[in-house]
């Protein structure tokens, strides 16, 4: 029983996402060790499932090992130049050898439709072809990496048309040139050009680490795009995989990518837990802050009570109706985090004694321990101070104390302002605080 009543309550959660996801486009990226280690079979699953919900999607694999184990039978020298492969005939032959081998296998496990499995009942269709046209990188520190090439364009229109269709449309690491010629591309190269081209709202990487990793080896749940740059810098060092994706993260946030994921593909279900939780379980990169803080609007009065009515239940708010919050919303400041909002409060000013009300400050119960309360504290306090408003004052039965740890005094009703003394409810004996602004 437990279990189902904790399975409802994600699905119930995870119905913003659901609803928001759909009609979305978003590239999916893994390196041919995904297929190569078997962990597809579970990732087949979850693309099934995204593609049932309404996301367009683009898969993006690599094929590093089944490249290095087509040259080793070739006999073939593998050679490397910062980082990159020196791509002669026989390794491209090799390439070739490798990229059909995986293409073919991540068609046929998509093409799964047995009975009493997640892909029952599916019927995916997958497109593939020439969406990549590719150039030579050239010469790097004398040597000419010959077949080694990268993206020169993506032929957008035509992938989205395939999307359009209800097809997912899965691309490889190999380029076309306008003269015949095949290059060898990074599955990084072919992800973050072709979610730039089709303006996608997600970039996903499935990477050998759960995400970036701060101090103490603490997983970093999101990051801008100013702060992944940094920390690229200090991962060059490394030798992970993550000194490849979380630049590619990076470069696709700036070429207008809203969203990059760094996840693990060792963890079953990753994909489905990190685009469908709030938390998440790898690290989220975007261009500005995910938590911003702005002025209501009438269509976040439902989000509002959502935030406020346990808090009206229990008693630590007064109740207000609907059609109350709808006229007083222009008073509120709410925060948003990934297009959902966590927590509110409102700003009521008395011009004539210089001082404002902070009332309803609520945050969502699991985010209290994030620090939202004190932004959105201190955004009623700049609020407050742009009115000229010089003292800021609160009225609570149970958060005195909060309060008091950021600089409230308590004080008597009697020095409310007088409009706000008219109103004082003396049967819920609010206690009353102010703070000098």
């Amino acid at each position: 029983m437990q279990n189902i009543t904790e399975f409802v309550h994600w699905f119930r959660s995870a119905a913003p996402y659901i609803n928001g996801f759909r009609g979305k486009t978003f590239v999916v990226a893994f390196g041919g060790e995904v297929v190569s280690d078997g962990q597809f079979v579970g990732l087949a699953h979850d693309i099934n499932l995204l593609s049932s919900l309404g996301v367009r999607l683009v898969l993006v694999h690599g094929a590093r090992p089944q490249v290095e184990a087509q040259m080793k039978e070739r006999g073939a020298e593998m050679r490397y130049v910062q980082g990159m492969r020196v791509t002669d005939e026989l390794a491209l032959a090799s390439v070739k050898e490798a990229v059909g081998i995986v293409r073919v296998e991540i068609e046929a496990l998509l093409s799964l439709g047995l009975a009493n499995t997640p892909m029952a009942g599916s019927d995916i269709r997958v497109a593939a072809g020439n969406f990549v046209t590719a150039k030579p990188i050239g010469v790097l520190d004398g040597v000419d990496l010959q077949h080694t090439g990268e993206v020169r364009r993506i032929h957008a229109e035509a992938i989205q048309k395939r999307l359009e269709d209800g097809e997912i449309v899965l691309l490889s690491p190999i380029g076309y040139s306008p003269t015949g010629e095949i290059f060898n591309l990074t599955l990084e190269d072919v992800a973050v050009h072709t979610a730039a081209a089709l303006s996608a709202d997600k970039l996903v990487f499935l990477m050998d680490a759960d995400g970036v990793t701060g101090a103490k080896n603490k997983l970093i749940s999101t990051l801008t795009v100013a702060e992944a740059q940094k920390l690229t810098e200090r991962k060059r060092k490394t030798q992970d995989d993550l000194t490849y994706y979380l630049p590619a993260a990076v470069q696709a946030c700036r070429l207008g990518v809203k969203r990059a994921h760094l996840i693990s593909r060792y963890r079953d279900g990753a994909l489905l837990a990190e685009l469908f939780t709030r938390d998440g379980v790898g690290t989220l990169i975007t261009p500005t802050p995910l938590e911003t803080i702005r002025a209501a609007t009438i269509d976040d009065v439902g989000g509002i009570l959502n935030l406020i009515e346990p808090l009206e239940r229990e008693g630590t708010l007064v109740r207000r109706s609907r059609e109350l919050l709808e006229m007083e919303v222009d008073r509120f400041l709410v925060l948003e985090s990934d297009g959902m909002i966590m927590g509110c409060v409102a700003l009521y000013p008395f011009p004539e004694e210089k001082a404002a009300e902070m009332a309803c400050l609520a945050v969502q119960p699991e985010f209290r321990r994030r620090g939202f309360g004190d932004r959105l504290l201190e955004a009623a306090q700049s609020l407050a101070r742009k009115k000229r408003m010089k003292e800021l004052f609160v009225l609570t039965t149970r958060a005195e104390h909060w309060f008091e740890e950021r600089g409230f005094v308590e004080t008597a009703p009697e020095a409310l302002p007088r409009r706000k003394q008219v109103l004082y409810n003396f049967q819920r004996r609010s206690k009353v605080l102010r703070k000098v602004i």
